[in-house]
């Protein structure tokens, strides 16, 4: 039996990670974020058989929402009612995360910034236009920085 090299335990290698699993999100009003989540953004809600067994208690609890991307990737929005305000200025908040960025087809990009102006969804910059493509940022309604972007 071979030993496995030492620099093989200090690192995952390219491909092992295979896309994004979910992406967890704390919540203020949960009302606010399925709406702006499931109506505006138009992504799925997970309901009765779909949602994790993991999660099916809290969801009947009102207490975690679950959404999924096209590409499969779910968003959990877990309720925290005593959540601290975003700083009025969202530029200012404390968060580790930079933002989260969804795809979108480029002949579609000018409909989803139609829609999130019609929807009075605050825009922190954009649209862009980049050598590789198309963004606008805005954020949710607990503050947290999305982009629609397209190639």
């Amino acid at each position: 039996m071979s030993a496995t090299p030492i620099e093989n335990l200090t690192f995952l290698s390219a491909g092992m990670l295979r896309r994004v699993h979910h992406v967890a999100f704390n919540v203020k009003d949960m009302q606010a974020s399925r709406h702006f989540y499931g109506t505006i953004l138009g992504l799925h809600e997970l309901t009765g058989e779909e949602v994790p067994k993991t999660l099916k208690q809290l969801v009947e609890q009102g207490k975690v929402a679950n959404f999924v991307t096209p590409d499969g990737t779910v968003i959990d929005l877990f309720w925290e009612p005593d959540l601290s305000p975003p700083h009025v200025d969202p530029k200012q908040a404390f968060t580790r995360a930079n933002h989260l960025a969804f795809d979108i087809d480029p002949q579609l990009f000018d409909r989803a910034v139609e829609v999130l102006k019609h929807n009075r969804v605050a825009i922190d910059h954009g649209p862009v236009t980049r050598p590789t493509g198309r963004g606008i940022y805005f954020y949710d309604p607990d503050g947290f920085l999305l982009e629609i972007r397209c190639d």
